[in-house]
């Protein structure tokens, strides 16, 4: 192999293909990202068996030819060489040789026979959502996976492929959301309502939103995604990304999810959030417990936490409250969590009794009405 590329896009490649290489690899390859020519192009690929990241830039290709590289290594020293406008890549036996103005560097390297094959996309990109938008998404919900769990569908995200939205779920048992995603026609393709006739339902693997997250940055327009046996494709400014699918039933979430609730508590999000986390310094440090109290009389919540070792605290908020009055004991932690993800000014805190599901929800801050995109769901802490 012999070719001559920018070494701004030689670097931006490394960057979009490395993140994906775990430290933990036991198999030599695995720490590798492959450099192959390919129909006039320089392809970067890496995998850790989870998933797989592709992407390719211009090249003046010399002679075709393909190399596994450490990518550690070859990030190292690239990313400390002064900027240059061309770097020199050439291979001989298992060397890469890469040359940048004065500097030279030959790298060992493993057979790319050997690198594992990442699937390829074999028809066309199903939806195309909004990146910014897409990633809003995923924030809201990551959080709530259960990363070390027995069941594996509780250790993914579960995506419904639905008529005119997507919708995102997950849940570790203690705490759940849930998100829609809305979209026009002219952001699916022409398959996809066959495709959500056969499958419309996929768990996805912590670690690839997350990665997709990451991948989102503020330039990104539109990230484009399609099922195929059980893998899940996501393209994101000319970066591939493949990952499996959990096997397995997502559970039926929604039937824990109230229809109604009998308490509806506004308030301003950014005091209720202060509140919570100071009582989270006042409360027990293993089980996180806090009292809410809610006085429909008095259009107050009192938020209070306590514990041997720190003492007591009690903090009192003024609150649009409609229903009747409810005391709850939740976990302070998993409360901040969901209040931190919330963007609007104003929160709707929606309960129902000391036992059952207590809701969280964004408010329009025009109209006032509650916003039914999203819901955060916490289980209470029963006494």
């Amino acid at each position: 192999m012999k070719l001559i590329c920018t070494q701004n896009n030689f670097k931006k490649a490394i960057f979009n293909t490395e993140r994906v290489i775990g430290k933990q690899n036991t198999l030599p390859i695995l720490k590798n990202i492959m450099l192959k020519t390919e129909k006039g192009q320089l392809k970067f690929s890496a995998t850790n068996l989870e998933i797989g990241i592709i992407t390719k830039i211009g090249a003046k290709i010399e002679r075709k030819g393909k190399i596994t590289i450490p990518a550690r290594l070859l990030s190292d020293f690239v990313n400390n060489l002064p900027n240059e406008e061309k770097i020199l890549l050439e291979t001989k036996n298992q060397t890469l040789t890469i040359t940048s103005g004065n500097y030279n560097a030959r790298i060992n390297g493993l057979d790319a026979a050997d690198f594992p094959i990442i699937p390829k996309l074999k028809s066309s990109y199903l939806v195309s959502l909004m990146a910014q938008k897409f990633k809003e998404a995923i924030s809201k919900i990551l959080f709530c996976v259960a990363i070390n769990e027995n069941r594996p569908e509780f250790s993914g995200v579960n995506v419904d492929f639905l008529e005119d939205k997507i919708i995102l779920a997950a849940t570790d048992s203690f705490r759940l959301a849930e998100i829609n995603l809305k979209f026009s026609d002219n952001e699916i393709s022409d398959n996809y309502r066959d495709f959500i006739t056969k499958k419309n339902t996929a768990i996805v693997p912590y670690n690839t939103f997350s990665e997709i997250a990451r991948a989102i940055n503020t330039e990104t327009k539109k990230v484009n995604i399609a099922v195929e046996e059980n893998q899940i494709f996501f393209e994101i400014d000319g970066v591939q990304v493949v990952s499996r699918l959990i096997n397995g039933k997502y559970p039926d979430y929604k039937q824990i999810i109230p229809q109604k609730f009998s308490t509806r508590v506004v308030l301003a999000r950014e005091d209720f959030l202060r509140a919570v986390k100071i009582s989270n310094v006042f409360a027990d440090s293993k089980s996180g417990e806090i009292n809410l109290k809610i006085d429909s009389k008095k259009s107050g919540l009192i938020i209070q936490a306590q514990s041997h070792e720190s003492g007591e605290n009690k903090v009192k908020l003024k609150a649009d409250i409609v229903g009747p009055s409810q005391e709850i004991i939740l976990n302070s932690r998993y409360i901040i969590d969901g209040a931190n993800v919330i963007s609007s000014f104003n929160i709707a805190i929606l309960v129902n009794n000391e036992s059952s599901p207590v809701g969280i929800k964004s408010i329009n801050d025009k109209s006032g009405e509650i916003l039914e995109d999203y819901v955060y769901i916490v289980m209470p802490i029963k006494k």
